[in-house]
C-alpha cells in the first residue's frame, strides 16, 4: 500500500506487481482468485488444468487433486505441458489452439460434471495472448456451469507470495500507465524502483535502477543505488495467498546490519524527494491499507462461494499459436530466498544429475 500511494503521489502510473505479465487485476476479485480454495478442489468432479503444473507450483494442490483422483470421484484434464503428475489425466493439447477448438471428450467431461473447475496457471495467462486466454476460458468457464449457485470453480494458480495482495490493492498500470514488459524496453522510463522485483529480464532497460530487497538477488545486479530491506523473516507483514486468505506473520528476528523494513525506508524515501507518506508506524499505514482496501482487515478468512460474470474476464482477440508452459522450471530455485540457500542449490543440483548422467 505504501509503495504504490507513493508512486501515486509522485504522478506516476507505471506500477505493475506482476512480473510473470499475467493478464489479470482488472475486474472483480474473483477474477484472479483460487476461488475454491485448496480444499474445495475436492469437491470437484472434473477439473480442467491449463498452463499449470500443479505438482512444481503448488504441492499442497496437487495433493489435493490426487486425494480426489485415488477416491475415483475427480477426473482431470490438462491442456499444456505433459508433466509427470502423480495421478493420471486426459491430455488434450499442448496450447492456445487447443483451447480455441476443445476435442468434444473435453467439453463431455466438463459439461456432465455437477462441479466443474478450471485451473488456470501462469503459463496461460501471460504473453500478448494473455487476455485473450483469459477471456476464451471464461466463456468456457460460463458455458459449463464452473460458477453456479452456491459453487465457483474457476480458479487462478498464482506462484509469487501475496501477488494477490498486489492485485487485492491494485497495484497495476493506472490510466496510461505501462506494463511490467513495457517498463523494461530501452528509453521506457527515467528512473526504474523495484521492490524486490527479481524475476523480470532487465537486460534492455537503461533507466536509473533503484533496488529495494533482501537477498541481494536477480534486481539488484546492474542497479544503480541497492538499499537493504529486511527478509520476510525480519518483519512484520500481511500477504495474501492464491485462494485470497489473508494471513499475517510476525518477525521473528531483527534485520540484519543496515537493512530496514520496506515500509520505513520507502517512508524515509517518500520525505528525501518531497512528498512526505503520512504513516509515521506500522500501525497507522495498517490502518490506510484496510480502510481503503477492507479485505486487509480479514484475518485468515477464506471468501465464501461468490457468483459473478466470469465470461467478461479479460478481453476478446486472437489466441495465436502458443504453447502453454508452467512458470516453475526448477522448484528448488523458485524466488530469491532459496536461490541463496546452499541446500536448495543441491537439491536443484540433484534434480538435474539423473538427466545428464542417462544422456551420457
Amino acid at each position: 500500500q505504501r509503495r504504490l500511494h507513493r508512486f501515486r503521489v509522485l504522478g506516476s502510473a507505471n506500477t505493475d506487481c506482476r512480473q510473470d505479465g499475467a493478464a489479470l487485476g482488472v475486474g472483480p476479485r474473483e477474477g484472479w482468485l483460487f476461488n475454491t480454495g485448496l480444499q474445495g478442489i475436492e469437491n470437484a468432479d472434473a477439473v480442467l488444468i491449463v498452463g499449470a503444473n500443479p505438482r512444481t507450483e503448488a504441492p499442497l494442490l496437487n495433493a489435493r487433486l490426487r486425494k480426489g483422483w485415488l477416491a475415483g470421484k475427480t477426473e482431470i484434464g490438462l491442456i499444456g505441458e505433459q508433466a509427470a503428475l502423480t495421478f493420471d489425466y486426459s491430455w488434450l493439447g499442448a496450447g492456445s489452439k487447443t483451447l480455441a477448438k476443445l476435442p468434444k471428450a473435453a467439453m463431455d467431461f466438463l459439461t456432465k460434471a455437477e462441479r466443474p473447475a478450471i485451473i488456470v496457471g501462469s503459463g496461460a495467462l501471460s504473453g500478448a495472448h494473455g487476455a485473450a486466454v483469459l477471456n476464451a476460458l471464461g466463456a468456457l468457464a460460463k458455458k459449463v456451469g464452473v460458477v453456479a449457485d452456491g459453487w465457483n470453480g474457476f480458479n487462478v494458480l498464482h506462484t509469487a507470495a501475496s501477488r494477490v495482495a498486489g492485485l487485492d490493492m491494485g497495484f497495476v498500470p493506472g490510466e496510461g500507465g505501462q506494463t511490467v514488459f513495457d517498463m523494461v524496453k530501452p528509453g521506457a522510463l527515467d528512473v526504474l524502483f523495484l521492490l524486490g522485483a527479481d524475476e523480470i529480464e532487465l537486460g534492455g532497460s537503461d533507466a536509473f535502477r533503484v533496488y529495494l530487497g533482501s537477498h541481494g538477488d536477480r534486481g539488484a545486479h546492474g542497479a544503480d543505488v541497492i538499499l537493504p530491506g529486511a527478509a520476510y523473516t525480519e518483519k512484520s507483514g500481511l500477504y495474501v495467498n492464491t485462494e485470497g486468505r489473508v494471513q499475517m506473520a510476525e518477525r521473528v528476528v531483527f534485520p540484519k546490519g543496515q537493512a530496514k523494513e520496506d515500509w520505513a525506508v520507502l517512508r524515509a524515501l517518500s520525505a528525501l524527494v518531497g512528498q512526505t507518506l503520512p504513516y509515521d508506524t506500522l500501525d497507522a499505514l495498517r490502518s490506510k491499507l484496510m480502510a481503503d482496501h477492507p479485505t486487509f482487515g480479514r484475518i485468515d478468512y477464506l471468501p465464501a462461494p461468490a457468483s459473478f460474470d466470469v465470461a467478461a474476464l479479460g478481453a476478446k482477440g486472437d489466441l495465436g499459436d502458443v504453447a502453454f508452459a508452467s512458470t516453475v522450471r526448477d522448484p528448488y530455485l523458485n524466488n530469491p530466498i532459496t536461490r541463496a540457500s546452499v541446500t536448495m542449490a543441491e537439491l536443484s543440483a540433484q534434480r538435474i544429475a539423473p538427466v545428464a548422467m542417462a544422456a551420457e
